[in-house]
């Protein structure tokens, strides 16, 4: 899995994203992710990482084995 595909996939959804994607062990499996949309305005921080999830979820687990997120309502 690469960096800008994360992206891509993520901007789709979340086109007014702040984001940040960031390969934690340089093997492209291991993954943080900072996102900051209006879309989570009102919404729990599971609620939230739910929404993340579902748009990346055709890449979990094989693809992305570990996801650290970090999500904010902009």
């Amino acid at each position: 899995m690469d960096k800008s595909s994360i992206e891509h996939k993520l901007l789709q959804d979340f086109p007014d994203a702040e984001l940040q994607v960031v390969d934690l062990t340089g093997t492209g499996d291991h993954w943080r992710i900072d996102i900051k949309s209006a879309r989570f305005e009102g919404l729990t921080p599971i609620a939230q990482h739910r929404l993340v999830y579902q748009v990346l979820g055709e890449f979990m687990p094989r693809a992305i084995h570990a996801l650290q997120l970090n999500t904010a309502a902009r």
